[in-house]
């Protein structure tokens, strides 16, 4: 009998049920606990916002969320998953999918090897990242379906995603965090459509910072009403997940799948792949769709791909692109095939823009330039110009204001089911039990209901804020005819996102701490291209990335 990799005593059978009873004794896999002791010992940490108030969700039943399953991951061999360790275990999409082509293992295999990992480490609640939220009780049958290998289809065939819970699926929830959204059903995003079409299979969703980190001024980033609190694998309840990406960022870091799709509106991507040793992308404003996402702004929303390498995510985002008619921001990008794979990637004559306040306060960040000039890359340290960046609050206030309901009105599929159809109507049923529903308040919703900024008053702040935020950057940029500006974890994010330019964060270093930090490339809208060609190079320069040590088995 083949042994399996789960435990067995994660098998808790109800023991008031009576020897005679004729019914069906229910599997217990995940019983909830007591974190009181975690919390307490979160009360005097470094950083304000991760003296956590809760790390267990009150209202996620990971056995509901883990059952389904179960009978086919538990039969899953330990012999093969340990087989597929090396195989798969931080390995890119091109070195996957040749495995799976010489017949090393099956779609199927994949799936359940990444399916074997997310219940050992997040059934035990001394491992859990509150990182997976939901599964798709299809995916096994999906992947059965598929051809035997990738030939004649996009790289993307048969790798399992993640996505974050903002993002539309058809067989699961989409909550964006909040108990308000918990039965929401909708069909699938647009993104969602094209990485089915392309072959992708939709794993399971994650967490997220709740509404996409806008909800409340001090709640900890990656914490939700529904999913919890999710904690970084490279130090869980030590080390910050960044936000609102968390669980996209986090369960990348642990290999829970070969990618995650975030979302950021202002470094929401950015940060939790900084924070997670990941790779990530914030795509030029318009080359992702975002209609059947939860909306925060409809002028800087975006999501994006997270990785564990820079090829994976070249290939994660252009199995997302392509033009939708119901995003008005939505281009067309009739780019070449492998747009995204840059080859002979080099630095060597590269010129690169360094903030010079960020090379005199940070040694890893100037360590790095120091490895980057060895490699002929040619550095010029640059202060950039000083401009206002006041109004940026309005955008997302009053773009909410009007987005969520429009979101409301055309992807719910129930609105039965969703008590909510406006802003005010979120803020009314959290307060009805704001200990559950709102354990950190909701100051920034209450500041969009407080916001008086005229229609006309914000079609001036968004071209004032686009205007500076070009400025910022492009001052520098044709001074010294730079490449790219080379940043921090999401330190530019804001002057990025009004400005519309892409971003590519790749893993930097770690601190003597063991926390990740990583360096950002920004570049001018549409050249992703060109980022990912950095990317690479960077990335083959420094080999930085490590899988969490807690997280290697």
């Amino acid at each position: 009998m083949k042994k399996s990799i789960l435990p067995m005593l994660l098998l808790l059978l109800f023991a008031a049920c009576k020897q005679e009873s004729k019914k069906t004794v229910p599997v217990v896999l995940w019983q909830p606990y007591n974190d009181s002791a975690e919390v307490a010992a979160n009360a005097e940490h470094e950083k304000e916002r991760m003296r956590y108030k809760f790390i267990q969700s009150k209202v996620l039943d990971k056995n509901e969320v883990f059952l389904p399953l179960y009978g086919e991951v538990s039969q899953f061999a330990q012999e093969k998953y340990e087989m597929m360790k090396p195989l798969v275990l931080e390995q890119d999409i091109p070195s996957i999918q040749k495995n799976i082509s010489e017949g090393k293992f099956s779609y199927e295999d994949l799936v359940l090897f990444y399916l074997t990992r997310i219940y050992k480490y997040e059934l035990p609640n001394e491992t859990t990242l509150n990182t997976v939220i939901a599964l798709n009780q299809k995916v096994l049958e999906e992947a059965r379906a598929l051809d035997t290998d990738s030939e004649g289809h996009h790289p993307i065939y048969g790798m399992p995603i993640l996505l974050k819970d903002n993002i539309g699926t058809q067989n699961m929830k989409t909550t964006a965090g909040a108990i308000a959204l918990m039965e929401n059903q909708t069909n699938d995003a647009f993104i969602v459509e094209r990485l089915k079409e392309n072959g992708a299979l939709i794993l399971g969703k994650v967490n997220l910072s709740e509404w996409a980190n806008f909800i409340c001024a001090v709640c900890p980033n990656g914490q939700s009403a529904v999913g919890g609190q999710t904690l970084n694998p490279y130090g869980r309840r030590v080390f910050d997940t960044g936000g609102s990406s968390a669980g996209s960022g986090t369960s990348v870091a642990a290999n829970y799948a070969v990618a995650a799709v975030g979302t950021e509106t202002s470094g929401s991507i950015l940060s939790p792949s900084g924070q997670n040793s990941v790779v990530g992308m914030k795509p030029t404003i318009g080359l992702l769709s975002r209609s059947g996402i939860v909306p925060i702004s409809s002028t800087l929303d975006t999501p994006g791909p997270m990785t564990k390498n820079v090829i994976d995510n070249g290939i994660l985002l252009d199995a997302m692109r392509g033009f939708d008619e119901r995003d008005e921001r939505s281009v067309r990008a009739d780019w070449n095939e492998k747009w995204y794979a840059a080859e002979n990637a080099t630095l060597k004559g590269k010129r690169f823009g360094a903030l010079k306040n960020y090379v005199e306060s940070d040694s890893v960040y100037r360590m790095t330039l120091e490895k980057m000039k060895v490699a002929g890359a040619i550095i010029i340290e640059f202060e950039p110009p000083e401009v206002e960046f006041d109004g940026f609050l309005s955008i997302l206030n009053i773009d909410m204001k009007s987005d969520l309901p429009r979101y409301i009105e055309t992807s719910v599929e129930d609105k039965g089911a969703v008590a909510v159809a406006t802003l005010k109507d979120v803020v009314d049923f959290n307060l009805m039990d704001s200990l559950v529903r709102i354990p950190y308040g909701q100051a920034l919703f209450e500041g969009i209901l407080a916001d008086t900024t005229s229609t006309a008053g914000l079609e001036l702040i968004k071209k004032r804020l686009k205007a500076n935020g070009r400025k910022y950057f492009n001052v520098s940029m044709t001074e010294h005819r730079l490449d790219a500006i080379l940043s921090i974890n999401n330190y530019d994010a804001g002057a990025a996102a009004v400005a519309e330019y892409p971003a590519l964060t790749v893993p930097m270093a770690y601190k003597e701490s063991g926390e990740p930090i990583s360096l950002t490339f920004i570049a001018k809208q549409f050249q992703e291209d060109k980022l990912y060609g950095l990317g690479t190079a960077f990335e083959a320069l420094t080999k930085t990335r490590k899988i969490p040590e807690g997280y290697k088995d």
